[in-house]
C-alpha cells in the first residue's frame, strides 16, 4: 500500500463514503479508497474534515502533520494501537544497560556495514573514483563495534565512519548539484537539503509505523530521550540512511532528475528546500523508490523498503518482549 502526500497549500481533505478525497475550491484533486492507503501525511496550510480523521481511525492509519517544509509537527493515531503491555516491555528494556548495549552495537554496526557494501558497491562500478581508503576506514570502525562498552563509545566510533563516509558521498556525487560536505540545520545546498528531507521522510514513517505497532516511538535505546524527538525512530532509521536515502539521493542527482532551479534559498532559515511542485515530483520518485520490489538478503523473497519497515520494527518488538537480540537490517546488494 501507498502513502497519502497532500501538499496542495489550502486543500481540504474529505471523506466520501469510504473513500478519501482532497478538494481545493470546488475541484476535486484525488479520490482513494481509505484501504488502498497505509498512511497520510500532511503538509503546511491543508485543512482535514473530523470524518476523514474518523475513517482514518476506523482503518487504522496513522497521519503526520507536517510543517510546509517538511519539519514533523504531531501525528495522530487510533487509541486501538495503544499496546500497554509493549510498552510495558519496552520502558524496562530501557533500564537493562546490557539490553540497551547490544542493541546499540546492532544498529551501529548495521548503519556502517550498509555504508561500506554502498560505498564498495559504487567504487565497482566506478573504478576511477579514489574512495578505497575511506571503505578501508570504514571496515575497520566497523568492526571495532562488537568491543566497545559504551554508549558514548558506540556515538565517537559513528560520528568518525560519518565523517569518513561524507567524505566518499562528496566523491559520488555526479551531476550538476554541489555538495561540498553534510551540513545540516540549514542545509546549505541541494543536496544536503535532498537528503535532509529524505531522512525526514523515512523518519516520519517509521515513528509512525512504531507507534501503530504500540511503542512508544519517543524512547529509544541508542538515540537518548530528548524533548519532541521520537527518539527509538531515529533508532532504527540509521539501517537505512545510506541503502535507501543516500543511494535515492544519488539516483535523483546523478541522473538529473533536479536541478538548481528545484530549490528555493528560505530566507528566515538560510536553507534551501524544495519548491512545492518540485516536491510533488519528490513524492512520486521516493514513491517507486520505497515500494520498488527487491530481493530480501537470502535472494528467495521479493520484498520493498517499505516492508522493511515493518519487518524490523517487527523484530524489534520481539526482541523487547523476549529481552532478545535484535538484528539490524543488512543491506543486500
Amino acid at each position: 500500500m501507498a502513502f497519502l502526500y497532500v501538499t496542495e497549500q489550502g486543500a481540504v481533505l474529505r471523506k466520501v463514503g469510504r473513500r478519501l478525497v482532497v478538494e481545493k475550491d470546488g475541484q476535486k484533486l484525488l479520490d482513494i479508497p481509505a484501504g488502498k492507503i497505509e498512511g497520510v501525511l500532511i503538509f503546511g496550510n491543508v485543512q482535514f474534515t473530523t470524518q476523514a480523521v474518523r475513517l482514518l481511525f476506523e482503518q487504522g492509519i496513522e497521519m503526520a502533520l507536517l510543517s510546509r517544509r517538511g519539519k514533523l509537527l504531531g501525528q495522530l493515531t487510533s487509541p486501538n494501537t495503544k499496546n500497554i503491555t509493549l510498552r510495558r516491555a519496552q520502558y524496562a528494556r530501557s533500564l537493562e544497560p546490557l539490553f540497551v548495549l547490544s542493541f546499540a552495537k546492532s544498529i551501529v554496526a548495521g548503519k556502517l556495514r550498509n555504508s561500506l557494501h554502498f560505498i564498495r558497491e559504487f567504487q565497482h562500478n566506478h573504478p576511477e573514483l579514489e574512495i578505497g581508503g575511506v571503505s578501508d576506514r570504514i571496515e575497520a570502525l566497523w568492526r571495532q563495534t562488537e568491543a566497545q562498552t559504551d554508549l558514548a563509545s558506540l556515538l565517537g566510533l559513528e560520528g568518525a565512519s560519518g565523517r569518513a563516509y561524507f567524505q566518499a558521498f562528496r566523491e559520488m556525487v555526479r551531476g550538476t548539484l554541489s555538495f561540498e560536505g553534510r551540513r545540516r540545520h540549514p542545509s546549505p545546498d541541494p543536496v544536503n537539503a535532498l537528503l535532509s528531507f529524505g531522512y525526514t521522510l523515512v523518519y516520519t514513517e517509521i515513528s509512525s509505523l512504531l507507534d501503530g505497532i504500540g511503542f512508544d516511538p519517543y524512547l529509544g535505546y541508542y538515540h537518548q530521550p530528548s524533548y519532541g524527538h521520537a527518539t527509538l525512530a531515529s533508532d532504527l532509521l540509521e539501517e537505512f540512511r545510506s541503502p535507501l536515502v543516500d543511494r535515492f539521493t544519488l539516483t535523483l542527482v546523478n541522473n538529473r532528475i533536479f536541478h538548481e532551479e528545484d530549490f528555493f534559498l528560505h530566507t528566515g532559515s538560510g536553507g534551501l528546500y524544495l519548491k512545492d511542485e518540485s516536491r510533488k515530483r519528490y513524492f512520486v520518485e521516493y514513491e517507486r523508490f520505497v515500494t520498488r520490489p527487491m530481493s530480501d538478503a537470502s535472494g528467495s523473497t521479493q520484498t520493498c523498503f517499505r516492508k522493511l519497515f515493518r519487518r524490523q520494527a517487527e523484530c524489534l518488538r520481539d526482541a523487547v518482549s523476549s529481552a532478545g537480540a535484535y538484528v539490524a537490517y543488512e543491506f543486500s546488494w
